[in-house]
This record gives C-alpha cells, structure tokens and sequence, in this order.
C-alpha cells in the first residue's frame, strides 16, 4: 500500500544499522570528529554516553566506514547478553584473521594480543568498539579495562571506544573511566537534524523530499524528542497512517496520532541529556571540527 501510493524503491525508515542509511547529524558528525582525533593523537580510551535510542550502536557501525578510510582496522562487539567466555571468540571472529593465526591452538587473549602487536608494527591503529559496555559482567569489563591501563608498549596503536547509557557509566571501572581521553555524550538531534534525516531518506528511495510538512518534522521532534530511534519508528508508522488515509502527504496530525498510538500512556517525550559522570569527571574536549578549521 504504502510503496504504492509513493512508489518507494524500499522502505524508507526500516531503521537498520547499515552504514549505507547512516545520517550524520549534528551529534554523530561531533562525535566522528572526536574519534578521528583521538586516533591521530594515539589515544588508548574514548567513552561514548548516551540514553537508549541516542543512535550510539548506529554510530558504532560507521566507525568501520570513517576511521577505516584513515587505515585503522575496526571490530564492533555489542556486550549485551554475553557470557563470560564469549566476548574473546566473537571479538576475534570481527577482526581480519589470517586462517594460520585464527586456528592457532593458543588462548584468545594471546591470539588478541598478537593481532594488536601486529598492526601496532604495521603502524596501523586498532579500534576496538564496544557498545552496551554497562550490561558486560564484571570479568568482561575487567578484560577491557586491561586492554586500556596495559603498559605493553606494542598496544600504543590501540582505541578501545566504550559505549555506556548514562545511568550505566556507574556501573564501569573507574580505572577504565579514567583513562578514557574524552566523554563524547551523543545527544538528541535538534529540528534541523530531523528534517535532513527525513529528507535524505526519502531522497534515498526515490520519494519527494518534502513527502512531509514542515509542521510534521517540528511535530514529530517535539513528540520524540529527536531520539533517532524513535524519530525513525514514528516517521515509519506516519507514513503507513496517512497512506491509509489518502492524504498526499504527512501532516502535523498524522505524526501525533501516529505517537499517540504508539505510546498512549505518554505525553511529549523530553529526551534526557547525555548525562554527567559524578564520580569520574571526565575532560570536555573543544568541538573539534571547529579546531581542525583553524588549523586548515
């Protein structure tokens, strides 16, 4: 029905973390920036903090686009649901093993210790990334934390990228949050974000770009929030409703009784701030896009 009426190539808001339907808002690029500075100046921790939906797992995906364009090789791991003894085995499988090294018959903290000394060798910069670091068990975390505090000259080379939501941060080592370079707190897109998401997806299958009001995009930030996950779920039920109302395009009303539907007990949804860290402060670097101008 929908794809009918607007003849959409594919869904425009399926809300999949491919790199491909990435939108580099003003939170995202901040934090992009950030990161690539933290790899030319060789840091060894970043911590990223965000409530649930700021988009951090969606920028955990583009970190292997952006920051392998600067030669770093990049593994994901979500910690979430994991037990103790897995986090190695599936942190090993996302890195580009050669199949003698993979089927060593040696521990997988050996075989993780010779794939960063190794590329720290080749000069070329590791970053590991793991999201949902605040639900990994303790053994998990310390593991991480090794990683980071490690005096192993040969792990100069190595970014460890910590993903937290901002009740969580409590719940990391303090040695890990200590060593962390910079608190990159992702927080919610403003107006303008949502309207460049919503116009560059449906530019991306073919629909209008203006498909909905400025009323609607104003709507739709103020009943989200802008929390990019819950922009993209609203957006995408809206535009079933008013297809099926027969309307040319999404109004103000649509998005509201599309959210009122949705979550009937709310009201406007007032997306917290990233949060601060009360036991370890963390420094509050200069935005660093606006450095890198004055420098160019």
């Amino acid at each position: 029905m929908v794809r009918d009426r607007w003849h959409f190539t594919s869904p425009p808001f399926a809300g999949g973390a491919e790199p491909a339907t990435f939108h580099t808002g003003g939170p995202q690029e901040e934090a992009l920036a950030r990161l690539e500075w933290l790899v030319e100046e060789r840091q060894r921790c970043a911590l990223v903090v965000g409530v649930e939906g700021a988009g951090k797992s969606h920028l955990g995906s583009m970190l292997s686009r952006r920051l392998g364009g600067m030669g770093c090789e990049v593994a994901a791991l979500s910690l979430l649901g994991l037990g103790e003894a897995d986090w190695l085995e599936l942190l090993l499988a996302r890195l580009p093993l050669d199949p003698p090294a993979r089927g060593e018959a040696i521990r997988p903290w050996l075989k993780l210790e010779d794939r960063l000394r190794e590329n720290t060798l080749m000069e070329r910069t590791t970053v590991l990334v793991f999201d949902d670091a605040d639900h990994a068990p303790a053994t998990v975390l310390e593991g991480i934390t090794r990683l980071v505090v490690a005096s192993e000259p040969l792990f100069a080379r190595t970014l460890v990228v910590i993903a937290a939501t901002p009740a969580g941060v409590a719940r990391l080592p303090i040695p890990l949050c200590q060593r962390a370079a910079v608190r990159i707190e992702l927080v919610p897109w403003d107006e303008a974000d949502v309207a460049r998401f919503i116009a560059g997806a449906l530019d991306r299958v073919g629909a209008e770009p203006a498909l909905f009001s400025p009323e609607a995009v104003a709507t739709l930030t103020r009943f989200t929030g802008g929390l990019p996950a819950m922009v993209c779920r609203v957006a995408r039920l809206a535009i079933v409703a008013a297809a099926a109302d027969g309307l040319d395009r999404v109004d103000a009303a649509t998005v509201e009784r599309t959210w009122r539907d949705l979550l009937p007990d709310q009201g406007i949804a007032t997306a917290p701030s990233a949060g601060v860290i009360t036991d370890v402060e963390l420094p509050a670097n200069p935005r660093m896009r606006s450095v890198r101008r004055l420098g160019d």
